[in-house]
């Protein structure tokens, strides 16, 4: 589909978007200076758009085509120490190709905002959606948002950047690949004012500077090392925070809000749904239809991975009897990524629900609502889960 034309400056108009161009315009919105890119499947139209957007002078960035995804991370890394607002796209294989630079990236504290398609990880070779690519990077350091829709995405391109350049790490904004991608839905342009307004040029004291000189990327001893690392996880433990504040003044401004951890139907509810992604919106229609038939269920979506929000997800699993989490994802030996991770936040907490891993939607395959459904009833009749996952269909 062509893009909508340059918007007026005072009003917000809906179009038709995908996601991936939903993104390029929370990132034409965001004005980097620098954007290397690869194309890959399902990512590509994302740079084209941008390319679109800069050949009729709407985007002023420089943008990169180099040889591999490990050289767009790698070109990212310098400009954004240099003092500039970066963006990139990447999806499942490029994602693992930059797996060495984003260590590096969140080491050097450059606050880059990458969006992430979410697809099947090789081998076997395939396109559908599944969030193990993102969930492997879970150690690198980047801040992680899972998005279920396409006006989600546009707006979290910009919250992304608010709480990255306060923090500086860098942040990783996540899509289901198709599912939001190549989905087309109604989506809340926002006019440029309302972003500038929203987002400060960014101006970090580290930044290339001829009358203050100063380097990165020396050898360092263990104690220097110990303390970079320290500095990290207390610049991480502030992101939830912030993650909201910025939520909430993007929700006065516009009306949207997204939060870091959403309660959908809860009041009163026995059993939770947790997921993250494309597939809280199946969930929601399945929750409401066994509300329709009496059932006291609810749904916790996770937007915000890394950090974990540990705090958030025991307040909104408070009193709750089971949770039932649906992976997307697959990390062998272990199960569902989310599951375990629940798991470990919950530890501990007094009256802490029973929590059931189920294996849903790998590979990309569809878990309609009355699938979810099903799970729901049947982990109400269950006894123990125990630590393993299930594989579900």
């Amino acid at each position: 589909m062509n893009a909508p034309e340059t918007l007026p400056a005072q009003r917000s108009d809906a179009v038709l978007l995908t996601g991936n161009h939903a993104v390029a315009w929370g990132a034409r919105l965001a004005r980097p200076q620098v954007a290397p890119v690869y194309p890959i499947t399902p990512q590509t139209p994302v740079l084209e758009l941008l390319t679109e957007f800069q050949a009729r002078g709407e985007f002023d960035a420089e943008i990169m085509t180099v040889e591999s995804e490990h050289s767009v991370m790698s070109a990212c890394i310098p400009a954004s120490l240099a003092g500039t607002r970066v963006f990139t796209a990447t999806a499942s294989q490029g994602l693992l190709l930059m797996h060495e630079v984003l260590h590096y990236a969140a080491g050097a504290r450059a606050p880059i905002v990458m969006a992430n398609i979410n697809r099947t990880v090789a081998s076997p070779w395939a396109f559908w959606p599944d969030q193990t690519d993102s969930l492997a990077q879970r150690d690198t350091g980047w801040i992680q948002y899972y998005v279920e829709t396409a006006q989600e995405a546009l707006d979290t391109v910009l919250q992304a950047y608010r709480v990255a350049e306060q923090v500086l790490l860098p942040a990783m904004i996540n899509l289901d690949a198709f599912y939001v991608s190549h989905a087309l839905e109604p989506v809340a342009i926002p006019p440029q004012s309302l972003a500038d307004a929203y987002l400060p040029r960014f101006a970090p004291a580290q930044r290339l500077d001829t009358e203050h000189p100063s380097g990165w990327g020396h050898v360092v001893n263990q104690d220097m090392f110990y303390r970079h690392r320290q500095a990290i996880e207390q610049a991480m433990q502030t992101v939830p925070a912030l993650a909201a504040e910025a939520d909430r003044e993007w929700a006065e401004r516009t009306g949207r809000s997204w939060g870091v951890v959403e309660r959908y139907r809860c009041e009163g509810a026995a059993t939770v749904v947790v997921t993250m992604g494309s597939m809280c919106g199946s969930a929601r229609e399945a929750i409401d239809a066994l509300r329709a038939d009496g059932h006291a269920i609810g749904l916790v979506k996770l937007r915000l991975f890394r950090p974990l929000p540990a705090a958030a997800l025991r307040a909104a699993l408070a009193g709750v009897r089971d949770a039932v989490v649906l992976d997307r994802n697959h990390s062998p030996g272990v199960g569902g990524v989310l599951h375990q991770e629940l798991r470990a936040a919950l530890y501990g907490m007094a009256g802490a629900p029973r929590v059931h891993g189920l294996l849903a939607g790998v590979g990309g395959v569809n878990v309609p609502p009355d699938r979810i459904a099903a799970f729901v009833l049947d982990a109400m009749r269950a006894g123990d889960p125990g630590f393993a996952s299930t594989w579900v269909r």
